[in-house]
C-alpha cells in the first residue's frame, strides 16, 4: 500500500476483532470472512492490534501470520491498512515493528512503554528509534484513556518540536481548549478520537476515529462518518443515540461490571450482528456472556434501528 502521511490519515477506521475458537486458538477462517467484510465495506481504513485485536495476548507466530493475511487482503483490494505493532515491551514492539514494515502498511501504531510511566526525554527516546526503524512509514502513537501516561497537547508538541515524525495519534479527545490547542501543533498531524464522539469532534478539527461505533456496524459507521463529511445536520441528532447507547447500554459493563474495554468492543460486535464473531476473549480476561447480547441488541434497535437498517 501506499504510505500516508498525516494528511492522508482520516475517517471511519475499523478495527480488526480477534475471532476465538473455544480452545482460545484464532479462528482464522472467521478472521479471512472479517476482513472480506471490512474491504466490502469500503470503510476508509482496517487496522490491526488494537485492544480488540488482544495485541497484548499474541504469540509473535501468531502476531505475524494475523498481520500477513490482513496485508495480503488489504494490499490486493487497494484497502489503506495499519499494523499495530504495540506491545508491553518495547523490544517486542521494536522486533514487531520490524517485521511489519515488509507488510507495506500504510502506517504502523504503536503504544508508550507499559511497565512503568516513561518521562518525557524517555518518550522522545523510545519514538525516536522506533520512527527510526519504521521509516520511510509513518508512526501514530496510540494513546487510549486507560494508558499509563496520558499524553496533553504540550506533550505533542514537544515531542513533534524535537522531530520526531509521527504522523497522528489516538488520544480521548477533550473540550474545546483541547482542540484548539491540538490545531497549533507544528506539523500537519492526524486526531483520531472516540468513535461516538465523532460528530462533534470532526466540527472542532479531529480527523477521524479508530472507530468503537465500527465495532457495533462498520458499514454504519462509515456512512455516518460520510453524513458528517456532507455537513449533515442530522449527523449530531445521531451522535446523540449513538452516545445514549454507549451510555445505557455499554459503558455499564466497564463502570459496574469490571469488563475490559475489550470486552465490550467484541460485545458490540456481537450485537452488531455484522461478523459471527464471539465475545470470548482469550485467557485471563472475561468477556461479556453471550446471552447478553439479545437483550442490548433489542435495545440497540430502539435507540439507534439504523444499525440494522444499513446497505451498501
Amino acid at each position: 500500500m501506499k504510505v500516508l502521511s498525516a494528511n492522508g490519515i482520516y475517517g471511519n477506521w475499523a478495527t480488526l476483532l480477534l475471532p476465538l475458537n473455544n480452545d482460545d486458538s484464532i479462528n482464522y477462517a472467521q478472521l479471512e470472512q472479517e476482513i472480506d467484510t471490512l474491504i466490502a465495506y469500503k470503510v476508509d481504513g482496517i487496522y490491526s492490534n488494537g485492544t480488540a485485536g488482544e495485541f497484548y495476548n499474541q504469540t509473535e507466530e501468531e502476531f505475524d501470520k494475523v498481520n500477513t493475511l490482513l496485508a495480503a487482503k488489504c494490499n490486493a483490494a487497494g484497502m489503506p491498512f495499519q499494523v499495530g505493532c504495540s506491545h508491553m515491551s518495547p523490544e517486542i514492539s521494536r522486533e514487531r515493528l520490524k517485521r511489519a514494515k515488509a507488510l507495506q502498511p500504510s502506517a504502523i501504531q504503536i503504544i508508550l512503554p507499559d511497565w512503568f510511566i516513561p518521562t518525557m526525554p524517555e518518550i522522545i527516546d523510545y519514538l525516536k528509534v522506533m520512527a527510526e526503524v519504521a521509516a520511510p512509514i509513518g508512526l501514530v502513537l496510540y494513546n487510549p484513556p486507560h494508558s499509563k501516561k496520558k499524553l496533553q497537547p504540550k506533550d505533542f508538541k514537544e515531542i513533534l518540536d524535537a522531530g520526531i515524525p509521527l504522523v497522528g495519534c489516538k488520544v480521548p479527545g477533550g473540550d474545546e481548549q483541547w482542540y484548539e490547542e491540538m490545531k497549533q501543533l507544528p506539523v500537519p498531524f492526524s486526531v483520531f478520537i472516540p468513535g461516538h464522539h465523532l460528530a462533534t469532534g470532526v466540527s472542532r478539527g479531529a480527523h477521524g476515529a479508530y472507530s468503537n461505533v465500527a465495532c457495533l456496524n462498520p458499514l454504519f459507521a462509515q456512512q455516518w462518518y460520510n453524513s458528517i463529511k456532507r455537513g449533515e445536520p442530522a449527523a449530531f441528532e445521531l451522535e446523540t443515540r449513538i452516545q445514549q447507547f454507549m451510555n445505557d447500554c455499554i459503558v455499564p459493563y466497564i463502570r459496574d461490571k469490571g469488563y475490559a474495554n475489550q470486552a465490550v468492543d467484541k460485545f458490540m460486535a456481537a450485537v452488531g450482528a455484522w461478523t459471527p464473531i464471539s465475545t470470548r476473549l482469550r485467557w485471563p480476561y472475561r468477556w461479556i456472556p453471550e446471552e447478553d447480547v439479545e437483550t442490548i441488541r433489542q435495545q440497540c434497535r430502539q435507540i439507534i434501528p439504523e444499525v440494522f437498517n444499513v446497505t451498501k
